[in-house]
């Protein structure tokens, strides 16, 4: 029973697929599991579209989606670059900048969402749309270029563009722990968690039972489009540079991290452990096949299968989790009726 109990957890398909694929690369692809975890690639890698993807599994779990995130990792890059680097303010204006224009993007969407009968998917579609044409027009108005060098001062670079562990591992590694375990406390340890599966079960009765559930979605919003913006400043302060196109392919890395860490696209199941496992699960599914004889050709492929697999896996545990819930509520004895 106690086994039974783990599986229907929502990180439980996470973890299994992070073991499968290791099992994977070590039987077909001949890794060195030594050799892959002393790598920091794929742990650079797991912090940049890790920040992003717990606010967006937190978004997921409540019911809505993201999308517009492949824009703002871009806009925050750019603002930062040329507020500080192409007009020469402070470092700290250009920091204000970059995350001022993520919350400003995240409210929109949230009003947009809680206001309209639109979609979010929709919502943020054009957003990611209409945030592309914005950061390149703006780009080539007020810089004449698409790309724009920045020289960040040594306390930004020891912030955001440090290397840790001997001069390999980016210094993001210790944001996304950081975040990751605000996250867990926020979800799992505060009311404000409860609020979100209970916005994701059932949003009319969420909101019936007093939960602000508009602000609470705008809040949401707010925070994932922030922290694309931030991966988007750290790497124009680690790169020295900004372009207009950075981050866009990350769109789909990260709602795949996100599925694969156990969330469900429905809303109303999730954990912040099962998407920093997926997300891990997913860097070294992506940058793993480097140390492999596999063709890196087939990468998208075994992504693909594993997201197949990783939602079935879902799907499975979550019904399990309703079906034990529900054995233990039959098994409860019934209260004895008082004699009259």
């Amino acid at each position: 029973m106690i086994g039974l109990s783990l599986l229907t957890r929502p990180a439980s398909a996470s973890v299994l697929s992070l073991f499968a694929v290791l099992l994977f690369y070590v039987l077909i692809g001949g890794v060195n599991l030594e050799t892959l975890f002393g790598a920091a690639s794929w742990a650079n890698y797991a912090a940049r579209i890790g920040i992003v993807a717990l606010p967006v599994g937190l978004l997921m779990i409540s019911g809505e989606i993201d999308i517009s995130i492949g824009a703002m990792i871009p806009a925050g890059a750019m603002s930062v670059a040329i507020i500080s680097g192409h007009y020469g303010l402070p470092m700290a204006y250009g920091i204000a900048g970059a995350l001022g224009i993520g919350m400003i993007v995240g409210f929109i969407n949230g009003i947009l969402a809680v206001r309209t009968n639109v979609p979010t998917l929709i919502i943020t579609l054009a957003t990611l749309v209409g945030m592309q044409g914005v950061v390149l027009a703006g780009s080539k108005i007020l810089t004449g270029s698409a790309s724009v060098p920045l020289n960040a001062p040594d306390w930004a670079k020891t912030l955001f563009g440090d290397f840790i562990f001997g001069g390999a591992h980016q210094v993001l590694i210790l944001w996304w722990i950081g975040c990751a375990v605000l996250a867990w406390v926020f979800l799992h340890h505060s009311r404000f968690g409860n609020w979100i599966f209970a916005m994701g079960g059932d949003r009319e009765s969420a909101r019936n039972a007093g939960i602000p559930v508009d602000h609470m979605t705008i809040a949401l919003f707010m925070m994932s489009a922030t922290s694309a913006a931030f991966v988007g400043m750290y790497q124009a302060i680690l790169f020295n540079s900004a372009q207009v196109s950075g981050g866009m392919n990350d769109i789909f890395n990260i709602i795949v991290s996100v599925v694969v860490g156990g969330v469900l696209l429905s809303g109303g199941f999730g954990s912040i452990t099962g998407i920093f496992v997926g997300t891990l699960t997913f860097a070294i599914v992506n940058k793993g096949i480097d140390f492999t004889d596999i063709d890196r050709n087939w990468s998208n492929f075994i992504i693909g299968v594993m997201l197949l697999i990783a939602v079935a896996m879902n799907t499975s545990f979550r019904q399990m989790a309703f079906g034990l819930v529900g054995a233990k509520s039959k098994r409860r004895p019934k209260p004895a009726t008082p004699a009259p």
